[in-house]
């Protein structure tokens, strides 16, 4: 990881870390609505896969897409506005959290089903085989989407059509409020892919600089046509599986430990030991994140509700 990228991936961190705090107050408030799944401590594994994607790389999220979104280079206003309702949302209000879209950056799509893109993005993998360049689609899930039959469908379509698609698991442990040993025998995600050959591996999610260089090898093979991949982020989410979950089914883990865990401060003392930033850096890096993040609230709550109207313009055609 050269010093450049590594502060591109903390400012990302950090942008992610910002907004969804604010989201989560923001809920709090009656702000914002919906169910909120919030990615706090993961932002390790949505910065350091999408600092390597270009915007015509397409992108794939489930219900937990706001630092998929934000990565991926969506505004922070328009991201806001979508979760506050407003029609200058990216999806005009009318998305919320779960359904967030950015084409214009690449982002095709977030969903409240459960590995419900995982299929579509062979969509878009197939689109990229037809016209002959060498973009890539990745689908981020989580380890709850592997057990549905869609996952091995998926898997082997795309391994026989030796499709450009990265499968990027988040596997934070839970299937919602079930524990992975409570619905899987098998421990790896990466392991259950192997009759299909895929290229696999499975890293520390809250290691930043790990998973980029893995998903920096994973990239180059898919980009250059050698088939799909797979690849397991263990990663670890700081809030319950909803905003006001009341996360009684975790064992109790000291502040101290999640502190060792958490991604961001992980990544600034590699940061600082290797060189790649300065104290100042880290510092700007998240007053930076800060100040954008209220200015996104600012211009959501200047933006108006969308008509009743327009619910029915965007449903039928005519």
């Amino acid at each position: 990881m050269k010093p450049d990228q590594a502060l591109a991936v903390l400012r990302t961190m950090w942008r992610i870390r910002a907004f969804e705090e604010r989201v989560g107050r923001l809920k709090r408030a009656d702000e914002v609505h919906g169910l909120i799944h919030l990615s706090v401590g993961g932002e390790g594994v949505a910065a350091a896969v999408c600092a390597q994607l270009r915007d015509d790389d397409v992108l794939y999220s489930g219900h937990r897409a706001h630092g998929h979104v934000i990565a991926k280079g969506a505004p922070l206003p328009e991201t806001m506005a979508e979760l506050m309702g407003r029609a200058g949302g990216l999806c005009q209000g009318l998305g919320g959290s779960m359904h967030l879209v950015d084409a214009e950056h690449g982002m095709f799509g977030a969903t409240g089903v459960v590995g419900g893109t995982v299929p579509v993005a062979l969509g878009s993998a197939l689109a990229a085989r037809l016209r002959g360049d060498d973009a890539v689609a990745v689908v981020f899930f989580g380890d709850g989407a592997v057990q549905a039959g869609t996952f091995p469908e998926s898997v082997n379509l795309a391994a026989l059509w030796r499709l450009p698609v990265i499968f990027v698991c988040e596997n934070n442990g839970f299937a919602e409020f079930s524990p992975r040993s409570a619905h899987t025998p098998v421990e790896r995600v990466s392991e259950l892919v192997a009759p299909w050959g895929l290229a696999s591996a499975t890293v520390d999610g809250n290691d930043a600089p790990a998973v980029f260089a893995e998903f920096g090898r994973q990239l180059a093979h898919v980009r250059a046509g050698e088939g799909p991949a797979l690849l397991e982020a263990e990663t670890h989410r700081l809030r319950g599986h909803y905003e006001g979950d009341p996360d009684r089914y975790r064992a109790a883990v000291s502040s101290a430990e999640w502190q060792e865990r958490d991604p961001i401060p992980r990544l600034e003392r590699t940061g600082a030991d290797q060189g790649w930033f300065s104290a100042d850096e880290i510092k700007a890096a998240q007053e930076d994140a800060q100040e954008a993040v209220e200015e996104a609230v600012a211009w959501a709550r200047q933006s108006p509700f969308p008509e009743p109207e327009l619910a029915a313009s965007l449903v039928y055609a005519s």
